[in-house]
């Protein structure tokens, strides 16, 4: 039961300090907080910037690693899709030979990787040329075992411009010599949610640098991008 209205106390607002030596010590404060905030996205553009090209110029390599962004009624997203459309255009440019979906199959009714793989062959995408990583459950996830399951050394990454820089700190700190293409999209609200999203990714990004966990799942080596690779190019799942 609520207590009368004349009982309650009014919720205390905040005192801001009165003196001007407090406001100063507020405005440094509120100043720390902002840097340290934005130190671990500084990292990876500090990483990352000079890694970054347009398909066009992006240097040669096997791979392309595509990220996972989700699916709307079992296909992908717009943003998956874009990215998708980068790696397609990859392949048929010869900077790559194959191309790696990882992304999230964590339950059942939920697939990324074959939604990936689907909407790559639908646009001519040998299907002998697409490899499938299933627990790519997040970045860090999907870079180690990259490296760790699929024997990836060099690549060249594929997501949006906002992302793609810490796609990049995280693989190379993972040992991948990555290169990265960034997908423009028009700037709406969910560009503006995947940018503030960002910076709060960052610090994680730093974090699985420096402590580098085991992904959630790891798994025995695979030889798909071998495969992949080879001139029969064995049809993979």
């Amino acid at each position: 039961m609520k207590p009368p209205a004349s009982a309650r106390r009014p919720f205390p607002r905040p005192r801001l300090p009165r003196t001007p030596r407090g406001r100063r010590w507020l405005v440094r404060g509120v100043m720390f907080v902002c840097v340290l905030a934005l130190l671990p996205a500084t990292w990876t553009h500090r990483v990352a910037d000079r890694h970054v090209h347009t398909a066009a110029e992006v240097p040669a390599q096997d791979i392309a690693l595509v990220f996972g962004a989700g699916l709307w009624d079992g296909r992908p997203t717009p943003y998956l899709a874009h990215r998708l459309d980068t790696a397609v255009d990859l392949f048929r440019r010869g900077k790559v030979r194959a191309i790696l979906v990882t992304g999230d199959n964590s339950r059942e009714e939920y697939d990324e990787p074959d939604a990936m793989r689907a909407y790559l062959t639908e646009r001519g995408v040998p299907d002998r040329r697409i490899v499938s990583d299933y627990a790519g459950f997040d970045s860090w996830d999907s870079c180690v075992r990259a490296k760790k399951i699929f024997g990836v050394d060099r690549a060249v990454l594929v997501s949006q411009g906002f992302h793609i820089r810490r796609a990049i700190a995280l693989c190379r700190s993972a040992g991948i010599e990555a290169y990265g293409v960034g997908v423009d999209e028009p700037f709406d609200s969910t560009w503006v949610y995947g940018g503030v999203r960002e910076l709060g990714a960052a610090g994680k990004a730093v974090l699985d640098a420096v402590v580098r966990p085991d992904p959630r799942y790891l798994g025995e080596r695979e030889r798909g991008v071998s495969e992949a690779l080879s001139p029969d190019g064995a049809r993979l799942r």
